[in-house]
């Protein structure tokens, strides 16, 4: 006859451990941080892990530009000696500055399913930026508008991006039984690839270079596109075309020049477009980058001793995925039809590398002119991000 183990959870004398969050210091305890994320979605089909090194180089004062105007204290959650969440509590002055808020953020958060572990991580996160004098807290955003942002709630079925956040669907239930309520949502689109451009496209590309004099360049050297000024012009084209949207602060010089150090080298030129007008000015550009999905699930964080071998086929050989990460257009030529011209640019060597769809960046879900784009195109809405937000009322004796 085999013995029933003891019912501890009925047991009048038995307590569960607390869930013990603690602030994350020193090297080996943002390692920790970051492995997390990786091992809680190690055997996931649809996750992206990070790299190690980017998400290192991400959290460090002393490498992120972004920490000129930003705070931040990251905190994991222990259940005995068991990591099983984190957090990532900031405050970016220069956007409470920008949009006239006092509001602290949170970001690379990540939990079990379990309501004692996420509720104890938000409270950490809570807790930080209410005592830096924060009266709201609202993410998972990261320290600017080039980092993931925005919760999954739809599309859990979907693989991830490497520019995104994946996360699992237990996530935003737990996150709305907090308090948490709605303050942005962004849409995503699965794009099928046509053999040739539109017509319709085509046709109103062509009216629009004969009508405003422009014309499309393509590089082939990275280091004669950085030389040229191009790298920086594309990233002050983003400043001055993004800056309505939610939670964006521009870039500034020493960031500018981490993200050219950090991505140029990753693009295919080909899939880049820029549009320029006769006086060679920057008035449109889109970038795209072969799908990194696969290789980075394959790397599984790691850059060694095989991993960049994934990253690199992924990059130089036959996809036929490609995610699109940035379309911009300069202000005062918006509206007329640049966005044309921007994806005649780019469609062609997307078809001859051989893509058959694409994934877009996320769309916040008022930002009509930009979905609108794919009207010409086999288009899905396949996923849909949100970022929460929560009032911190004052306490009694606190802040």
């Amino acid at each position: 006859m085999t013995a029933l183990a003891p019912n501890f959870a009925e047991s009048p004398t038995f307590q569960r451990p607390a869930i013990v969050v603690l602030p994350v210091s020193g090297k080996a305890g943002m390692k920790q941080f970051v492995k997390f994320r990786i091992d809680l979605y190690r055997n996931s089909p649809y996750a992206i892990p990070p790299l190690y090194m980017d998400d290192l180089a991400t959290l460090d004062p002393q490498k992120n530009p972004a920490f000129e105007f930003c705070e931040a204290q990251c905190f994991i959650a222990f259940d005995g000696e068991r990591p099983v969440g984190r957090i990532c509590a900031m405050i970016n002055h220069r956007a409470n500055q920008t949009w006239n808020t006092q509001s602290g953020r949170f970001g690379f958060v990540d939990f079990v399913d379990d309501e004692a572990v996420s509720k104890a991580l938000f409270a950490a996160a809570e807790g930080w930026v209410r005592a830096k004098g924060m009266h709201s807290i609202h993410g998972p955003l990261g320290f600017t508008d080039m980092d993931q942002e925005g919760m999954l709630v739809e599309g859990f079925d979907q693989v991830g991006t490497m520019a995104t956040i994946y996360n699992h669907p237990y996530y935003p239930v737990h996150t709305e039984r907090l308090g948490y309520l709605r303050d942005a949502d962004w849409v995503e689109y699965k794009i099928t690839l046509p053999e040739l451009i539109p017509a319709k496209l085509k046709r109103i590309s062509e009216l629009v270079v004969k009508k405003y004099k422009l014309r499309t360049l393509k590089y082939t050297s990275a280091s004669k596109f950085i030389k040229d000024g191009f790298a920086r012009k594309l990233f002050e084209l983003v400043n001055s075309t993004y800056g309505h949207l939610y939670g964006f602060t521009p870039l500034s010089e020493k960031q500018i020049d981490y993200y050219i150090k950090m991505y140029i080298s990753m693009l295919n030129l080909n899939f880049l477009a820029l549009v320029v007008n006769e006086s060679d000015e920057l008035v449109g550009m889109g970038v795209a980058i072969p799908s990194l999905s696969t290789a980075l699930q394959k790397a599984q964080g790691k850059l060694f001793p095989f991993g960049f071998i994934h990253l690199i086929k992924a990059l130089k050989m036959k996809n036929p995925v490609a995610d699109l990460l940035l379309i911009a257009v300069r202000k005062d030529y918006q509206n007329k039809g640049v966005n044309a011209v921007v994806l005649c640019g780019n469609i062609p060597y997307l078809i001859e590398a051989g893509v058959k769809y694409t994934e877009s960046n996320p769309h916040l879900i008022e930002n009509k002119n930009v979905q609108s784009q794919w009207d010409e195109f086999e288009h899905v809405i396949h996923k849909r991000r949100r970022a929460y937000t929560k009032a911190l009322h004052l306490v009694q004796g606190g802040v």
